[in-house]
């Protein structure tokens, strides 16, 4: 299987984030992440780690705001400009309200407007390991196009909570978007998000389109981040309606739960009849996670990958969340093998 990947994540490396409550901690998205599944994909005989290709930005415009796009480019330089007292991050301290859809001139007045929460931190490798993150689930797509079966995006940041013209939850270019409307030049596609965490910047793309099904497993945002997006009655608007599913979970779900909505999301990928299937594997689901409340174990994991696959579908894998490090690479890896 090839695996695009690249060390420019690196370059994104914000020395902390803000919990609830106004706790700073250490960045739990850090450059750590990718050390443990690459340090597992090379022990296995099957993974080909590749370096990404330069798309450039039109796939990228294709789905995202250009004054946003603008704004990651050009946050730093002025950031720094500005004089800030802690110059560490940019983070805003003010939010847009998005039925007050006014966009400000002034630098932290954007950033609110395009900045969701306080975990989409910007430092001065943001942009550049965004586009390079991007570029590896296009390789991953264009692999794919071109005959092999699938292909793995090893992505940092991840995208998933990006959205047409926000960031947020570690995301601002959503990769497994850019992906999934780069295959849909070419055939339906189909994406499944099961990450722990609503896949809301995917469903906010593709909401009023039909040529892309969208479907997300996640904790119900009724207790869970990001509160404000991923509920059952979600279901696409205009000619989107019904090419968009949310399937939310209580807390504490385990494997046969888990599996038994998965087994639901595969029958209406199969009815779909999709060309191309992208999939946003967020690792976050495992039971011992320290942002989850799902109890999925990693045997678990391995059967939500298998009957995935079992679609055989040409398939995009797209590296989003997952912070227990310790068990991140083989999670990873029992993953993909499914789709070998």
């Amino acid at each position: 299987m090839n695996v695009f990947y690249s060390e420019t994540h690196r370059r994104h490396n914000p020395p902390f984030e803000v919990f609830d409550g106004g706790v700073r901690v250490p960045y739990l998205e850090n450059p750590d992440r990718m050390d443990r599944i690459l340090r597992a994909l090379l022990k296995s005989n099957w993974a080909k780690i590749l370096e990404p290709l330069d798309f450039g930005l039109d796939p990228i415009l294709a789905v995202h705001d250009k004054e946003y796009i603008d704004f990651l480019a050009s946050c730093w330089v002025k950031w720094l400009a500005s004089k800030p007292q802690d110059p560490a991050v940019f983070l805003p301290a003010t939010f847009a309200l998005r039925r007050h859809p006014q966009k400000p001139k002034s630098l932290l007045g954007r950033g609110g407007y395009y900045i969701m929460d306080l975990s989409a931190c910007i430092v001065e490798g943001t942009y550049e390991a965004a586009l390079t993150s991007a570029n590896c689930a296009l390789s991953a797509a264009d692999a794919v196009r071109g005959g092999q079966l699938s292909a793995f995006a090893l992505c940092r940041p991840p995208g998933h909570h990006a959205g047409r013209d926000y960031a947020g939850g570690y995301c601002f270019i959503n990769n497994a978007a850019v992906a999934a409307h780069q295959l849909s030049t070419y055939g339906r596609v189909a994406v499944i998000d099961v990450d722990y965490h609503c896949g809301n910047g995917t469903q906010d793309i593709f909401y009023k389109r039909d040529d892309v099904l969208t479907i997300s497993i996640h904790a119900d945002p009724d207790f869970e981040y990001p509160h404000y997006s991923g509920y059952a009655q979600e279901r696409g608007k205009d000619k989107g309606l019904g090419f968009h599913r949310n399937f939310p979970l209580p807390k504490g779900a385990g494997d046969e739960a888990y599996l038994s909505v998965v087994d639901r999301a595969v029958e209406i990928i199969q009815r779909c009849k999709p060309d191309y299937l992208v999939v946003s594997a967020g690792m976050d689901i495992y039971a011992d996670d320290p942002l989850g409340t799902i109890k999925v174990s990693s045997t678990g994991i391995r059967k939500v990958g298998e009957r995935i696959a079992a679609l055989n579908l040409p398939s995009v894998i797209v590296m989003e969340g997952g912070y227990n490090n310790e068990a991140l690479g083989e999670n990873i890896v029992s993953f993909l093998e499914g789709f070998r």
